[in-house]
């Protein structure tokens, strides 16, 4: 289905209920199933990512389809390797076939784990039989996805002697690997990150409860409709300064294009400042979710910065690059946009209409993965929606 979205005052007034943190919950849920006793896991995350990592999770033998999730994808390649006397196919849509998988595949090879390639040498579907790893000193290139990293750190502490991790080359997305280990010592596990080098002992996980925070990655999206409005009051609620996110580095970044944050207890207020004081030169090699919306947002008042640290966009649901250079082409031409399958396309996209007037969201069902709600969050934002005719 397309939506033809606009929004006749370009003025917000509204409070929005964030979804919670697909990130934390599949690193949780990972955690939780790794973890002797049982415990409970407070406001998951309701995206399709992390609904069909639980089903992966429930699931003994057989075949886990876990459709677009890569997060998901990666963690499970690690967990179900661990999983001993246990067999799976591990497999997912046509484009989580064309993301690579083979350095953490070889990585988990040399820890003893029995996986095979189902079709494609290096990439999904995978066979999977669990088996006892070994314990080794193991090299990483860290440029490729910190994904690779975190789903090695989950499991670090059930091997036997533990792992130490060497990072090799570039550091992509540190935050996400520190969200990782300060999630795993909330849950007893203790580490040592000294230069390139990441340590882990064999421990035990020790249950606590625990309740997800909202997501900043999709709290990114209310800064670029706070920055293209006229004028407005948000209120996002679940965000705090405490955050375990490497996200809420929006903060900053939108600050820097018009865009007032106070913190008031659990709830983030966004206004408008007007004050423009843009870098030339953006670095997002730590938090390059954010590309998106920072770059409509440019490209919609016009302004130029030298955005770098993307190497990691190519391996996304798609190349979010040339995917976003195409369809801000399309927003000029007043063509509809095409989202790729793509969740952060049609959510970063939206917000134009503001600008550019009623734009139409290609397959606005992309959400999904990450943030059902959006489209409803939007009306409540005032913004009009209604399918098109096409």
């Amino acid at each position: 289905m397309n939506y033809k979205i606009s929004h006749k005052t370009k003025t917000i007034n509204c409070t929005i209920n964030l979804p919670s943190s697909k990130s934390i919950s599949n690193r949780l849920l990972i955690i939780q199933a790794l973890c002797k006793a049982k415990f409970h896991i407070d406001n998951l995350s309701n995206s399709n990512d992390t609904i069909v990592l639980i089903k992966g999770l429930n699931k003994k033998n057989g075949t886990i389809n876990i459709d677009d999730a890569g997060s998901s994808f990666r963690f499970l390649t690690a967990y179900l390797s661990t999983k001993k006397g246990e067999e799976y196919i591990l497999t997912g849509s046509q484009k989580i076939k064309e993301r690579p998988i083979k350095e953490l595949v070889d990585i988990l090879r040399s820890l003893g784990a029995e996986i095979k390639y189902v079709e494609k040498e290096g990439f999904a579907p995978l066979k999977i039989k669990g088996k006892e790893l070994s314990s080794k000193e193991i090299n990483i290139n860290a440029n490729i996805s910190s994904q690779f990293i975190s789903a090695l750190l989950l499991i670090a502490p059930t091997l036997k002697e533990g792992l130490i991790i060497n990072l090799k080359n570039h550091i992509v997305s540190i935050p996400y690997i520190e969200m990782t280990l300060k999630l795993m010592k909330l849950f007893g596990i203790q580490s040592e990150w000294t230069k390139n080098t990441i340590k882990i002992h064999p421990q035990k996980y020790v249950p606590k409860e625990i309740t997800v925070e909202a997501d900043w990655s999709s709290a990114s999206f209310w800064f670029e409709i706070a920055c293209l409005s006229k004028d407005c009051n948000i209120k996002l609620n679940g965000l705090s300064e405490e955050s375990l996110q490497g996200d809420m580095e929006i903060l900053n970044l939108f600050s820097q294009i018009g865009v007032k944050s106070t913190f008031k207890k659990n709830s983030l207020i966004l206004e408008k400042s007007n004050k423009i004081y843009l870098k030339k030169e953006i670095d997002l090699i730590k938090t390059p979710d954010l590309y998106q919306p920072l770059k409509c947002s440019l490209f919609a008042l016009k302004k130029h910065a030298e955005i770098k640290g993307l190497d990691t966009l190519k391996y996304k649901e798609s190349n979010r690059i040339i995917s976003t250079e195409n369809e801000l082409e399309r927003v000029i031409e007043r063509k509809s946009i095409r989202t790729y399958n793509d969740h952060r396309i049609a959510m970063s996209f939206a917000p134009l209409s503001l600008i550019f007037g009623e734009l139409e969201i290609e397959n606005i069902e992309v959400v999904n993965k990450s943030y059902p709600n959006f489209w409803k969050d939007l009306e409540i934002a005032g913004f009009t929606i209604s399918l098109s005719a096409d």
